[in-house]
């Protein structure tokens, strides 16, 4: 499994966004792009992930729905991942106890935050967070739209984590415009 990237200029304060491509699918996904990667020579790969990403930033695309390899992520971060991604689509949000209790993961119901507490902190609620934190997906797994049973919650640790989340929520109609919005109005 051959891993080269494909970079795709982006309205968000991160910047630009680095998509891993394989034979499989998209495996990795990054917003921060400051090392050297091998860029993708397949012309196909590369204008298919542009124009996706680029329909997405422009408010014509709901969906990513480019073809996923998941060997990114095993185990019951795979299965969280895979939750997110079939239950919260566009325009909508979830919370970390909330996908905690939705995945099925966590099975024991007397766990601060267990199943049938929705929104609920707790274990559960804090380690799909740190799942969040690793995604190696992000938009196209969109753990933008887990947030906290009080507000946004974090969004990658660096300085513009947050108000990409933010960027992103307000794309998706779940946070209204500031007066500084950037994004597309339509």
């Amino acid at each position: 499994m051959e891993l080269s990237w494909v970079t795709v200029p982006t309205p968000l304060p991160s910047g630009p966004m680095r998509f891993g491509v394989t034979d499989r699918g998209v495996v990795a996904a990054s917003y921060l792009c400051d090392t050297p990667v091998p860029e993708c020579a397949d012309a196909r790969r590369v204008d298919l992930v542009r124009s996706r990403v680029g329909e997405y930033f422009a408010g014509a695309r709901r969906e990513l729905g480019l073809p996923i390899d998941w060997s990114g992520a095993s185990g019951p971060h795979l299965v969280v991942l895979r939750c997110l991604l079939a239950t919260v689509g566009w325009g909508r949000t979830v919370t970390y106890g909330e996908l905690a209790a939705r995945s099925g993961v966590f099975t024991d119901p007397s766990e601060p935050g267990g199943p049938g507490v929705p929104g609920a902190s707790g274990v559960p609620a804090r380690t799909v967070g740190q799942m969040m934190g690793a995604n190696p997906l992000p938009l196209l797994v969109p753990c933008h739209r887990v947030v906290a049973a009080d507000g946004l919650g974090g969004f990658g640790g660096a300085w513009h984590g947050v108000e990409t989340k933010r960027w992103l929520l307000t794309l998706e109609g779940v946070l209204p415009p500031t007066l500084d919005w950037s994004g597309p109005t339509a």
